[in-house]
């Protein structure tokens, strides 16, 4: 993936039920994010458009997968596994073996999808958010 296809990922991205845009996933922060992280982020191109995609990053010790997004017309087919596979092996090469991903609450299908795939549900821990610019959609 690379910035220029955030247009039709962004797309996409609002086109799917359970997904949710914020701020923070503007064209510049967007570019800033493929720039640190490069080569970790995939799309899947069907007939000429992204019909998925996925963002990965890292901290240097865990990888981080956002984002998995897959057009409800292709679902089913295997886009989003290989999707999730292209990133983990992505991270592997670079000394990173264990990733995290976080699923709104209400996202009752991408629940199930990582539950389905060997994925664990973290209770040992809660996970904290601080805005510093006060905008509740960063």
């Amino acid at each position: 993936m690379t910035i220029d296809d955030y247009d039709s990922v962004m797309d996409l991205m609002k086109k799917t039920p359970g997904t949710t845009f914020r701020d923070a996933d503007s064209y510049e922060n967007t570019r800033r994010y493929l720039e640190r992280n490069p080569e970790l982020s995939f799309i899947a191109k069907i007939e000429s458009e992204v019909g998925g995609f996925i963002m990965s990053g890292h901290d240097g010790r865990r990888g981080y997968l956002q984002h998995l997004v897959v057009a409800l017309a292709h679902r089913r087919k295997g886009i989003a596994n290989a999707l999730v596979e292209s990133c983990l092996a992505r991270l592997e090469s670079i000394g990173i073996t264990k990733s995290h991903i976080d699923v709104i609450k209400t996202n009752l299908d991408a629940q199930k999808y990582w539950e389905h795939r060997g994925w664990i549900l973290r209770t040992d821990i809660h996970r904290y958010s601080f805005i510093r610019n006060g905008r509740e959609n960063s």
